[in-house]
Formats: structure tokens, C-alpha cells, sequence
């Protein structure tokens, strides 16, 4: 069959991307250091979250046109059929030969943008932000999982970079929300979008992070990579 034939919903081949790059550090893990802890798991999803969350958010900026036209696009999806456009956009299928298509993953901010408009608005801080952490965190991203995966910075090094980076990623994402509140976008979507789209999801980015910065500091402290587990 024609791999132009072939289709998966845009969420499970996102999840495919980030579990495939989570494997290797994995397998990795497991075959060097003979075992893999819960703590390097949850750094390998995180990680490998945002590296393929990087490469959308450069997406965001080159295609910045396109999402602000296409917004009005699922708001109206929105008005006349009431389902998630999130939800529509993650079922929708794409062609494996476009996996890696910028205006694909540029309809992630989007539908995005129907829960927040910040994202089809360039003059915003959510919009910037992103934009920011796609084109500045993506390499340090990398460097960190092959230092939490292989070893191959000093303690010391891996775990400052690791407080540099949690900690901005706390941060970020803790203006993100307060600026969204103080916008008062929740007054334009429902309570559970509030909870489910907004709150729920950028949870993770201050949750994982407060841990990273903890191990990061252990790391410094104790020299040694022991806080990472396996």
C-alpha cells in the first residue's frame, strides 16, 4: 500500500513520536545501567514531550498567518457541531507522508486558540513564550535527556543545566497562567475546558518541572546521578 494511503489520528501519532523517543533513552537506561527507575521514566516522557512540543512551537511561529486564519475556522467548528475542537483535531486523520508538516502541527495552536486567543494573537505573552521555548530549549532539551540518559556530563554540569531549565520552565508556565486569568480568558470557555484544557494541561510543566529542579539540586549536592534511579 502507498504510505501516501496510510493515516493515523494526529494524537496517536504524536503519542507514537514521544513514545518512540522516551524507548530510546529507555532502552538505553536498561542496557547500560541493568535497570531504569520511575524518576528517569517520568524525565524521558517530559523531555521527549517537549522536544516534539519544541518543534510545534516552531511551527507556531512559522505558520503564525495560517493559525490566526484557521482560528475562525474551529470556532465555528465549535458553534455548529459543539464538539471539543481539541478533541476533533487529535481524532482527525493525517497522512504518515505529512507527520512532520508544519501546517499540520500549526492546527494544534489553532484549536488550541478557541480555549485561549492568545495563541492566534502575536502580540501576546502565551504566543511569544512558546515561540521562545521551541527555538531556545529544543538543543538543551536534547543535551539534558543524553546527560540524564548516558551520563556523559559531570553531575555538577547536568545539574545545572537542570536548575536553569526546570526552574524557567516553572516559571513560564506559572506567568502563563496567572496572565491568562488576569486576561480574563476563563470567562469565554466552559469551567471544564478551564479545568481540562488550561489548568490540567499546563499542570505538567509546573509539576515535572518541581521535581527536575529537585533532582537537579540533588545532583549538584550529592554528585552523582543516584537521584535519577535505574
Amino acid at each position: 500500500m502507498s504510505t501516501s494511503r496510510l493515516t493515523l489520528p494526529a494524537g496517536l501519532l504524536a503519542g507514537f513520536e514521544i513514545a518512540l523517543l522516551a524507548a530510546l533513552g529507555i532502552a538505553h537506561r536498561v542496557y547500560w545501567q541493568g535497570g531504569v527507575g520511575v524518576t528517569y521514566v517520568v524525565f524521558a516522557l517530559f523531555l521527549s514531550t517537549n522536544l516534539v512540543i519544541c518543534y510545534w512551537e516552531i511551527c507556531l511561529f512559522f505558520r503564525r498567518d495560517y493559525i490566526e486564519s484557521r482560528s475562525a475556522y474551529w470556532q465555528q467548528q465549535r458553534l455548529h457541531t459543539g464538539k471539543s475542537p481539541a478533541l476533533t483535531f487529535l481524532t482527525s486523520k493525517v497522512p504518515l507522508r505529512s507527520a512532520f508538516s508544519p501546517t499540520v502541527w500549526a492546527d494544534v495552536w489553532a484549536s488550541y486558540s478557541v480555549y485561549d486567543g492568545s495563541y492566534a494573537d502575536r502580540r501576546t505573552y502565551g504566543f511569544n513564550v512558546d515561540v521562545g521555548n521551541g527555538f531556545i530549549t529544543a538543543i538543551p532539551t536534547l543535551i539534558l535527556y543524553a546527560a540524564f540518559t548516558t551520563e556523559f556530563l559531570s553531575p555538577l554540569a547536568a545539574g545545572i543545566l537542570g536548575i536553569m531549565f526546570f526552574w524557567q520552565w516553572t516559571y513560564a508556565t506559572s506567568i502563563y497562567l496567572v496572565s491568562f486569568f488576569i486576561a480574563k480568558r476563563h470567562r469565554d470557555i466552559s469551567r471544564r475546558e478551564v479545568y481540562g484544557m488550561i489548568l490540567a494541561l499546563n499542570a505538567t510543566w509546573i509539576v515535572v518541572p518541581l521535581l527536575g529542579l529537585y533532582v537537579s539540586i540533588r545532583l549538584v549536592v550529592d554528585g552523582s546521578y543516584g537521584a535519577i534511579g535505574g
